[in-house]
């Protein structure tokens, strides 16, 4: 587990664009069920997360359509939550950072660790808003 402190600022940071923090499985799934597209992204304390995969699912946001939730949860500090989200990303292997797309519970759309790393964050943007304009 990490500490806190560590990790404020990395929680912060999608946390003042608007993504609700995750912290228990029941919060995963109330999520998950919840009418319309969600997206939960998986935050991480690794540089691809800071350089790439949160600026580029703020950056996604700038899009007309755009995902009716938005959600996120931590790997390596809120265990509970990040399992129940791994578990319906199946069958992609558990990854951090990583971002799922749902539609009514139903996974749509997937971006894997692999899809992040050494990508920039406009390319990540422009893999979820190509989502959005077909899911949302």
């Amino acid at each position: 587990m990490y500490p806190e402190e560590l990790v404020k600022p990395m929680r912060d940071d999608l946390a003042t664009a608007g993504f609700e923090e995750l912290y228990t499985s029941e919060a995963v799934e109330d999520a998950l069920k919840r009418e319309g597209t969600t997206l939960v992204v998986v935050n991480s304390v690794c540089g691809c997360a800071a350089a790439n995969a949160r600026p580029g699912a703020k950056l996604s946001l700038q899009n007309d359509k755009n995902p009716d939730h938005l959600v996120t949860v931590f790997a390596g500090v809120d265990t509970e939550a990040v399992n129940t989200a791994r578990a319906h990303m199946v069958p992609f292997p558990p990854s951090s950072p990583s971002m799922a797309l749902f539609k009514n519970g139903e996974l749509v759309h997937m971006i894997e660790r692999h899809h992040i790393e050494g990508r920039p964050a406009e390319m990540i943007a422009e893999n979820l808003t190509e989502a959005y304009n077909e899911h949302c």
